[in-house]
């Protein structure tokens, strides 16, 4: 299928004679390019019932900061599943203000509570900073559920791009764990850092998600080259049985979406079970731009029945 109207426009201007490519500016720059295309072209943000600063304390003193959204529909001493959300971004951009539309709607149509987490970035924090810290945060979630007001037993984890390889990652590592997500909620995840299939090539130029702009992100997070490691590229895990359920939503248009076809089959292949949505005609990134691509809120509305699905409370016996 070709490219939607709303595609073509959006990488016209994008790619507009003179205009920088993302792998050419300053790091501080790029950081606010990024966030200046999301805050142009994302909806308005909708009101919810709340929204808290939450510093999650580590043992050395700091603090990871996360955000925490309360749907609109939920009462103050509600007891609420919980979606962590991990944003996008080559693991080097993107931070949890940026994502604040997209959090607040998901929390709005999901009934969840949403906690957006600012995991470090590249290069200042290369990996596997940023795992280490999505799983502290999966596990400081669980500690403090009475704090944030959530079930421990009903947790999701989620994220697009960059946000989806970490949660990819965590929910391996946490396949011994006591508590485990229920779902794992999948936009066009990161699954594997050196790929020969052919979308990589399909899509090298000129469709947002740029060769060089992809090699930027990796040189930056991987600087010591461990693009074999199975926590940079999860499809590289001995196996992924064990694994959530999972939501995945793709864009047909994408240089990653070969690889998480591939990812995808595998998964199943092992004993996963995945619900798959690809979104014909749209390319790289078009969740959080929602006031450009009308097909983001038809994806939110299917991560939100997803998670209305596997996070209803338990029926007692």
């Amino acid at each position: 299928m070709p490219l939607t109207r709303e595609a073509q426009s959006l990488l016209g201007m994008a790619y507009r004679v003179g205009a920088p490519r993302f792998q050419d500016l300053p790091l501080a720059q790029a950081r606010h390019s990024f966030q200046k295309l999301l805050y142009a072209f994302r909806p308005e943000p909708p009101a919810v019932a709340s929204t808290t600063e939450v510093p999650m304390g580590r043992p050395d003193g700091s603090a990871l900061l996360a955000r925490l959204y309360r749907p609109l529909s939920s009462a103050p001493d509600d007891v609420l599943p919980l979606l962590i959300y991990l944003h996008g971004g080559g693991w080097c951009v993107g931070d949890v203000a940026s994502y604040d539309s997209l959090c607040r709607e998901l929390a709005n149509a999901s009934g969840c509570a949403v906690l957006s987490v600012d995991y470090r970035l590249a290069p200042e924090h290369p990996f596997p900073a940023a795992v280490l810290d999505a799983r502290f945060a999966f596990d400081w979630a669980v500690g403090h559920a009475d704090l944030l007001g959530i079930d421990a037993g009903r947790i999701a984890l989620g994220g697009d791009s960059a946000g989806g390889n970490l949660s990819i990652v965590t929910a391996l590592a946490l396949r011994e764990a006591a508590l485990q997500p229920r779902l794992l909620l999948l936009v066009y995840p990161c699954t594997e850092i050196l790929s020969a299939r052919p979308s990589r090539t399909r899509y090298a130029e000129g469709f947002m998600l740029d060769r060089g702009t992809l090699e930027w992100f990796f040189e930056r997070y991987l600087p010591g080259g461990e693009t074999e490691d199975w926590r940079a590229s999860p499809m590289r895990a001995q196996s992924l049985a064990g694994l959530p359920p999972m939501l995945m939503i793709t864009a047909e248009c994408d240089p990653l979406i070969d690889d998480c076809i591939a990812f995808a089959e595998r998964a199943r292949t092992e004993g996963v079970e995945l619900s798959y949505h690809e979104m014909a005609g749209l390319v790289h990134g078009f969740l959080t731009l929602g006031k450009t691509f009308p097909q983001a809120a038809e994806a939110i509305g299917i991560a939100a029945g997803a998670l209305r699905a596997r996070l209803q409370p338990a029926v007692a016996a």
